[in-house]
Parts: structure tokens; sequence; C-alpha cells
């Protein structure tokens, strides 16, 4: 099953993460199979690829709980 979930980048206590598509079984941050967008929680923005999103949704990839409320906004 694939996933749309972030995954961490940046040093410590300096969160940024990255929007990717990946398989349920890889770590958090291991090779993911695409990434769609990035997100700064610091300093809230979020940059995301609608297209490709909605394209792998379409194909099954279901997104994370925060990855629902980031495609909201």
């Amino acid at each position: 099953m694939v996933r749309i979930r972030l995954s961490r980048r940046g040093k410590k206590k300096r969160p940024f993460y990255r929007i990717v598509i990946t398989d349920i079984r890889t770590k958090r941050d291991g090779s993911p199979i695409e990434e769609i967008g990035t997100y700064d929680p610091l300093s809230k923005n979020l940059k995301i690829d609608k297209e490709k999103a909605e394209s792998w949704i379409k194909k099954g990839a279901k997104p994370t709980a925060t990855v629902i409320s980031l495609l909201k906004k």
C-alpha cells in the first residue's frame, strides 16, 4: 500500500518536512517513490504540487491525517 506522508529533514529543533509518496513498509525518512511538496512548520511555508497529489490519490495512495489537513489549506 502506498501512503502520502511527511519525511522529516532539518536540524535539531528546526524541523523541515518533505511531502512524499512512499510504501508503508519503508522507514519515515527512507527513500520515497516521489516527492510532491515541502512544509516548514516554523515559517508556515507550504508548497504542494496538487496535480501530483490528486493523481496519486486516484491511483490508491492514502494520505495521513497530517497531510490531509495540509491539503485542505
